[in-house]
């Protein structure tokens, strides 16, 4: 059962208190709930978290999970389908690598059937 939908809302602009988790944590909690085979965008994730024009900042999280070998950021992609973060992973192919490994196909960088294997957490985990 995925968590409520609320909490992943953003509770302060502020500095967060002990209870509070950041940004960033919220967006790893979401990612990691992005099934094998499926795909989500920087753009879906951020409207998700109340932060419809925060897309380049889920980005920056993307940009950060890759020390944290728990988070796929290799499932987020831009809302065009293409792999805008290739160049953030060790090697440029490695998330076309990591996504082939889980049946999703590549060509020139995009995701074949993106709207098919797209995941949206505003309508999955509602």
């Amino acid at each position: 059962m995925a968590p409520k939908k609320s909490f992943y809302k953003l509770k302060t602009v502020l500095p967060s208190g002990a209870k509070d988790i950041s940004f960033f944590e919220q967006v790893f909690e979401v990612v990691k709930l992005i099934p094998k085979g499926r795909v989500s965008s920087y753009g879906a994730i951020a409207h998700f978290l109340g932060t419809k024009s925060s897309a380049r900042m889920v980005g920056w999280a993307m940009n950060a999970a890759h020390a944290l070998h728990d988070i796929p950021a290799h499932r987020v992609v831009n809302r065009n389908g293409m792999l805008s973060g290739k160049m953030h992973f060790a090697t440029p192919t490695r998330m076309e690598e990591l996504l082939k490994k889980e049946k999703i196909q590549v060509v020139n960088d995009q995701i074949v059937d993106f709207q098919i294997k797209f995941w949206d957490p505003l309508i999955e985990l509602s």
